[in-house]
């Protein structure tokens, strides 16, 4: 914090939420202050988005008070009834999925709905010179160094998150609010993100930043203020908050001494016949020829970094896209899947990476979610009643302990720990042999991951196969009783039970395949 701006440009006390006369947020404070960057953490479902959503003008609090420092009458109370008034007030919002349109410009993105217009005698067209000045002079502002004029399309997703920032930037904000900005940017990428950040914060920006990932915290952060179950606990300087009493504070109990270290127990031993059996299998332009087999009863961690070809293999091996080399064997017997309909009927399922497009049907219910791949499975004509769906998902509900007030809610009002479970849950309703697992914790909370990884075992040491993918190192050589290494979209090795985060880093930076 400025000590010479001792007042919060953004303070919020006594915040109270209700839907239906059920408390969401109670009692919760922020105060944000001018040239700091405040993590806001908690377990999916603390209340976070719902405090966002109040900050930015989506949602009407219940009660409390809303403060913005710095007018020259002091502080004054506010309350932004829409977006829009929050951006008035230099309230501004970067979500995790990038709000954009990517068939326009980058500079069209940026002064979307604020196009600068020549004078009348020019039929108020779009001033677009003074346009694409501006929009330069932002991205410029942030380190960035691209043509404006061409579309946002054209660029990564990372480029298009520091153009979502530029935009935010373009109306003179004085609170900047990042909503798991990192969840789909590499190692280098949330570098350069974390540049931008930090000469933003110099500027004297007060910056909400909010993340499940415990290492970005504590390397960019100045402030941690922490809710649960919609409370507010504590607010904390970095420094006098380490990372066990952070995630204790986020839990509201202490972890087990042990509890990240969880033992690896495998029902199977080295003569166990392969469930599924990759021989060199390949697809032009998306991945080289792999080998690679899964036995009933064993976790089989799948490792490299982002683009390595992870995804692509599961894809393949799903049905949901055609190798055009190599063999793909079940039980011994050749197969050849057209669709994913032909792996879901050899036993396979697939949680993907992506939830809110490839997994989760927002709209539905958990009751439907969870139901539609075993109704998919049974064909056109039959059908599951709604008392055998809900008898289905109740039971799933309290496997996974999915929160939920009721298995008729619409699945998209729940947090993305929850979602995934449910998720985890429709494919488990089809009892399958072989469960492959894309980023199963991604954007979750440390509860929820323990919950999911703890899960993931149970099933193997009842004899479910598992190919698990996972961008966190930790977790792939905490529940692998073998790891699978690819990089460059071609596999480069394979590493037994016990292997460390380091040896699998090192496998991936050889010059040579091992």
């Amino acid at each position: 914090m400025n000590a010479t701006t001792p007042t919060p440009v953004l303070e919020l006390t006594g915040i109270h939420k209700q839907f239906s006369g059920i408390p969401v947020l109670r009692d919760v404070q922020l105060r944000l202050y001018p040239g700091e960057i405040h993590a806001l953490m908690g377990q999916n479902g603390a209340g976070k988005s719902t405090l966002i959503k109040v900050l930015t003008g989506v949602l009407e609090a219940s009660g409390g008070q809303m403060r913005l420092g710095g007018g020259a009458q002091g502080p004054t109370t506010v309350w932004p009834d829409s977006p829009r008034a929050a951006q008035r007030l230099g309230i501004s919002t970067v979500y995790q999925e990038v709000n954009l349109c990517p068939n326009l410009s980058v500079a069209e993105n940026i002064f979307a709905g604020r196009y600068p217009r020549l004078g009348l005698a020019q039929g108020f067209r779009i001033d677009w010179a003074t346009l694409n000045r501006r929009a330069r002079e932002l991205v410029a502002r942030i380190g960035l160094d691209i043509d404006v004029t061409r579309l946002l399309s054209d660029y990564p997703v990372a480029v298009q998150q520091l153009v979502a920032i530029a935009r935010a930037l373009s109306i003179e904000s004085r609170v900047l609010i990042l909503d798991e900005p990192t969840s789909s940017l590499d190692d280098d990428e949330v570098q350069k993100l974390f540049e931008v950040l930090r000469r933003l914060r110099d500027e004297g920006l007060a910056i909400v930043f909010v993340t499940h990932f415990l290492n970005q915290v504590y390397a960019i952060s100045d402030r941690i203020t922490v809710l649960r179950n919609g409370s507010w606990v504590g607010e904390w300087p970095v420094g006098e908050l380490p990372a066990q009493a952070l995630i204790a504070a986020m839990l509201g109990r202490e972890l087990a001494a042990q509890s990240t270290e969880a033992p690896v127990s495998p029902v199977f031993d080295e003569v166990t016949p392969a469930l599924l059996q990759a021989e060199g299998l390949g697809q032009s332009g998306q991945l080289q020829a792999v080998d690679l087999r899964v036995r009933p009863g064993e976790v089989v961690g799948l490792a490299g970094l982002l683009g390595a070809g992870r995804t692509e293999l599961a894809r393949l091996l799903f049905g949901l896209e055609s190798p055009d080399r190599g063999v793909l064997r079940i039980d011994g017997q050749t197969v050849a899947f057209s669709n994913p309909m032909d792996a879901i009927r050899q036993g396979l399922a697939l949680c993907p990476e992506e939830r809110k497009t490839d997994g989760i049907v927002a709209e539905l219910s958990v009751r439907e979610n969870i139901a539609l791949a075993l109704q998919a499975r049974m064909g056109v004509g039959k059908f599951l009643s709604r008392a055998e769906q809900t008898a289905l998902a109740e039971r799933y509900v309290k496997l996974l302990g999915i929160k939920t007030e009721s298995v008729d809610k619409p699945i998209g009002l729940l947090s993305g720990g929850n979602q995934q479970k449910a998720i985890l849950a429709r494919w488990l309703a089809i009892e399958p042999r072989l469960l492959i697992l894309d980023e199963p914790t991604r954007g979750i909370d440390v509860a929820a991951k323990q919950e999911i990884m703890e899960q993931i075992l149970r099933l193997a040491q009842a004899g479910m196969a598992v190919l698990f993918i996972s961008s966190e190192m930790s977790e792939v050589v905490r529940v692998a009783h073998r790891i699978v290494v690819l990089r460059d979209r071609r596999k480069v090795g394979e590493l037994p039970a016990g292997s460390s985060e380091d040896a699998v880093y090192e496998l991936i930076a050889a010059e040579h395949d091992q």
